[in-house]
């Protein structure tokens, strides 16, 4: 099987996570891809399966000895990445590498894996929708979700031109089958 990357990429509350969960069941060659992070624990999750975690030294230290595909600083001392090891882990399987990562993230894999990668961009139909998902998941503040709709805004502006797909997440059945067809057809080739 040849390397290839699918890349799925999307605002908070786009309906992302759900996205690529399904699309794991529907074809078993496909694996996620584990990303690493500066960042704590939250709640239950756990090195080595939500991600990898390393502290903000480490995780610099790793940058200076060219460990990473791909990483960004998100906030201050905030990392986030894709480590070698994992690309080289999952493409030894056979497998195909899905990615499920921010919009610049998104970009970047795209623009290193070039033709080896499908990059989808998920959106919620309107920032009202996007909205009312954020404050339904009742996770984040008022505040907290201002900031995620700013930043939405401003990846939705970043992202223009530069995916391969655009799937507007307004029916999640419709968005589910379209997505499968996507990667059916990029797995085909």
């Amino acid at each position: 099987m040849a390397e290839k990357v699918i890349i799925f990429s999307a605002p908070s509350g786009a309906g992302k996570s759900t996205i690529v969960n399904h699309i794991l069941k529907l074809y078993p060659e496909l694996e996620f891809s584990i990303s690493a992070t500066s960042r704590a624990p939250r709640g239950s999750e756990k090195d080595g399966v939500e991600y990898y975690f390393f502290s903000a030294d480490q995780f610099r230290k790793m940058i200076s000895e060219d460990k990473f595909v791909e990483y960004e600083e998100v906030y201050s001392g905030s990392f986030y990445g894709t480590l070698k090891s994992e690309v080289e882990r999952i493409w030894a399987k056979g497998h195909t590498i899905v990615f499920d990562i921010d919009v610049k993230g998104g970009v970047n894999v795209k623009r290193i894996f070039g033709d080896k990668a499908l990059s989808v961009l998920i959106k919620a139909p309107s920032t009202e929708v996007l909205r009312q998902r954020l404050i339904g998941r009742g996770t984040d503040s008022m505040e907290a979700i201002g900031k995620r709709l700013a930043k939405a805004e401003s990846e939705m502006e970043f992202a223009n031109g530069k995916f391969d797909y655009v799937l507007v997440n307004d029916s999640l059945e419709d968005a589910l089958a379209e997505a499968g067809k996507i990667v059916g057809e990029f797995l085909a080739k």
